[in-house]
């Protein structure tokens, strides 16, 4: 992995319009990967079209051009990418690192996880019911060296964790697609928020699955309202705007514990980010909740 150029990524999910949240997110994974020397992507993962009004990813890509923050490839965008999921799932479920599931919620619920109809052991199904496929995790104790947090542990039970590729709707879950496409556009090394970190050990083991390096992982810590909440849709975030990109800028480089001089407020986009990647230290990075 140390051997391979850096490539990282942003991919939010247009669930609504750029938050301040997620800009520090943004800023964060991109001067990580300019201060490398890396190239750095933008991913929208659109997977879910009940939850993304049309003009959401308008409204992002608009807003992180307004600060400066441009790919170095052509956006993605996992909603045209539903052949490359299938053929991953059938590659799990040829290689037994999947199954049918036709558990409800509240059946697994009543049975502490268990799957009452055993479907990690059978080969069909009994009925009509439609069925979700998960992936079929291992039991482990899983460590691995956060770039920010440091060593890490989680524990993962087979059966019990085993997380949704497929839901019921026919819809591509996140938990499979990330991993899909940071293997395809060679991810090297991921940058996100640490409201993502108990996933972690699931993706890895998907990752294995499909015969494919562990990228190096770098949780920072989430941006949280004056309630203590997480700035999100769901709490009402506000959208950022894009006529103040030098201030919002100048916040998320002092949310993120880079000190940047107070000088830079009159200054330009550019140089703000400049400064940013001369000055990029992921090790002055506050581990508690902003």
């Amino acid at each position: 992995m140390s051997n391979l150029p850096y490539r990282g990524r942003f991919a939010p999910s247009p669930t609504g319009p750029l938050h301040f949240g997620s800009l520090v997110t943004a800023l964060a994974s991109f001067l990580e990967a300019r201060s490398q020397g890396g190239q750095w992507l933008i991913r929208i993962e659109d997977l879910d079209p009940l939850r993304e009004p049309p003009e959401a990813t308008g409204q992002i890509l608009a807003s992180l051009e307004a600060h400066g923050l441009f790919p170095d490839e052509p956006v993605r965008f996992q909603s045209r990418r539903h052949d490359a999921y299938q053929a991953a799932i059938d590659q799990l479920l040829d290689g037994g690192w999947a199954y049918r599931c036709q558990c409800s919620r509240k059946e697994l619920q009543a049975h502490q996880g268990r799957h009452p109809n055993q479907c990690r052991n059978r080969k069909g199904m009994s009925d009509d019911r439609p069925y979700a496929i998960r992936f079929a995790l291992e039991d482990e104790d899983c460590h691995w060296q956060d770039l920010l947090l440091g060593l890490q542990h989680q524990t993962v039970t087979a059966e019990v964790d085993d997380p949704v590729m497929l839901r019921k709707e026919g819809f591509y879950a996140y938990q499979l697609a990330v991993v899909v496409d940071d293997i395809d556009q060679g991810i090297t090394d991921v940058v996100r928020g640490s409201d993502l970190l108990e996933m972690t050990a699931q993706q890895q083991q998907i990752f294995r699955a499909l015969d494919a390096r562990v990228p190096r992982w770098l949780h920072i810590p989430v941006i949280l309202n004056d309630q203590g909440q997480k700035l999100s849709k769901q709490t009402h975030a506000p959208a950022i705007d894009n006529e103040l990109p030098v201030q919002n800028l100048f916040r998320a480089l002092s949310a993120l514990g880079q000190k940047p001089p107070p000088a830079l407020q009159s200054g330009s986009v550019e140089s703000l980010l400049e400064w940013g990647q001369r000055n990029w230290r992921r090790d002055a990075i506050h581990l508690t909740s902003q």
